[in-house]
């Protein structure tokens, strides 16, 4: 397995996954997670994780909220154990307006859209015109049964 920081690539020891994980969080410079919610993954990045993590690492979450522990994350921008966040996913969505990820200067959001893309939006709404424009034929297409 391998790990890729500042650009270098560099093998991982070899061990058990809670070695691994603990080394890929040692050393990287961004911590993306991709995982199912379930309950093996939920608080799956928790506080030991967040300060194992570089000073200079960016930690990206795009799968769901309570895979990383709220309140540890919330520290960790507050307290400067990590860089910074990349945010997709919230607990409570949309964003409550008072919540501290607003307004952390080290926080990027985006209000879980971050799949899509040009191609994507071309695609969805030009079936939509297709669906509009069928159904007021009177020959609706793609109709869910």
């Amino acid at each position: 397995m391998e790990s890729k920081s500042n650009g270098r690539t560099g093998q991982l020891r070899r061990g058990n996954a809670g070695q691994f994980k603990e080394e890929l969080l040692e050393t990287s410079d961004f911590v993306s997670v991709h995982v199912v919610l379930s309950d093996r993954t939920k608080g799956l990045i928790g506080t030991s994780e967040l300060q194992r993590m570089k000073k200079s690492a960016y930690l990206i979450n795009t799968s769901r909220a309570p895979i990383v522990d709220q309140v540890a994350l919330k520290d960790a921008l507050e307290n400067h154990w990590i860089a910074g966040v990349g945010l997709d996913v919230f607990e409570t969505e949309p964003l409550p307006e008072n919540d501290p990820f607003r307004v952390l200067p080290n926080v990027l959001t985006t209000p879980h859209i971050g799949y899509v893309t040009h191609d994507t939006y071309r695609v969805w709404y030009g079936e939509a015109v297709e669906d509009i424009q069928a159904y007021l034929s009177g020959a609706p297409i793609r109709i869910l049964s």
